[in-house]
């Protein structure tokens, strides 16, 4: 099986996947494993549901660290460790500190941590989907090991994390001597841990943000359609969704191009021009996005098999015009 990282992977003896040649992968028996000592800095919802899955494992959270209050005193209801509001203080009591805040703050933390405490010899992890090691440049400097475990998973609330994440695949870019490790801890949250080199983590990350958080913005306009014709938002969100649903099931069991159905699939060109007719007459703010998905669609189309290339042809001059004609 190849992934879209370009590694190539197989099914271990567990049914978890495995690069085929990276030790990386290679132990995935569910053995005992020595407990660590870590800190949390970052008590936002994810850094949060980790250390309490974390001590749900058997390990042992020492410390939290938030610039907040409110975050800290929040996470004192999951994890059972003292916090602090400068994340060199909790890393002084870690062998292995997990930065989880924002993105744009981790680069800061390491240097607080690296400047306020000694990192030499400890393991120094990221979350962040689209950074690279890069960001815990300092601490790798200083002697530490470095490694970013992402979970591919979105959350909305602490539980809906503690929840999700056990299963869910985890990116890991780790530098040497920290791989194993990483893996390790990806598999004591119950995550299936996958390697993503840090040159791919934008496009790896992209991808995340594409089926997560676009998947909201498409569903939003087609609230929106339904609402222009009277549906009210409730309504027209439990019209939607059971389609969503079948979707989404059909995708898991037969992949994009056999789960395509609609009339692009059908090569249903008459209908199509109603739809392109009237997303310019009513709702042409949404033109474009219809062509271009389209677009996308008459590709699987082609690769399922039930589009033939004079339809394709037909099809796709007819989308061409209809972002033509909203762009003018």
């Amino acid at each position: 099986m190849q992934t879209e990282t370009g590694v190539a992977t197989k099914l271990s003896n567990t049914g978890l996947p495995y690069a085929a040649e990276d030790p990386f992968f290679m132990d995935v028996k569910m053995k005992k494993k020595s407990s660590l000592t870590f800190a949390v800095v970052g008590t936002g919802m994810v850094g949060t549901a980790i250390g309490f899955l974390l001590q749900k494992s058997g390990h042992n959270v020492a410390a939290v660290a938030d610039l907040s209050a409110a975050h800290l005193k929040r996470a004192a209801s999951y994890i059972r460790a003292p916090g602090f509001h400068h994340p060199a203080q909790a890393a002084k009591l870690a062998d292995c500190i997990l930065i989880t805040t924002p993105d744009g703050r981790i680069a800061a933390a390491c240097a607080q941590i690296v400047s306020g405490s000694d990192v030499k010899g400890k393991k120094v992890f990221h979350m962040s989907g689209a950074g690279g090691l890069d960001l815990l440049a300092p601490a790798a400097r200083a002697g530490a090991l470095t490694a970013s475990i992402h979970p591919l998973q979105s959350f909305s609330s602490i539980d809906g994390a503690v929840s999700s994440i056990p299963g869910s695949y985890f990116g890991v870019t780790a530098a040497a001597g920290a791989k194993r490790l990483a893996a390790d801890i990806v598999r004591d949250l119950q995550g299936i841990p996958i390697p993503v080199s840090a040159a791919q983590k934008p496009l790896y990350h992209a991808a995340a943000c594409i089926a997560s958080n676009y998947l909201v913005s498409l569903l939003s306009v087609v609230e929106a359609v339904y609402r222009s014709i009277g549906f009210s938002e409730k309504d027209a969100r439990r019209a939607y969704l059971p389609l969503v649903y079948g979707s989404l099931k059909n995708i898991e069991n037969q992949g994009c191009p056999n789960a395509l159905t609609g009339p692009i699939a059908r090569g249903d060109s008459e209908t199509i021009q109603k739809h392109i007719d009237a997303m310019a007459r009513h709702l042409p703010d949404f033109a474009s996005m219809y062509a271009h998905l389209g677009a996308i669609a008459v590709k699987l189309a082609r690769e399922k098999g039930t589009l033939s290339a004079a339809q394709a042809k037909e099809i796709l001059g007819m989308l061409k015009g209809a972002k033509h004609e909203h762009a003018d």
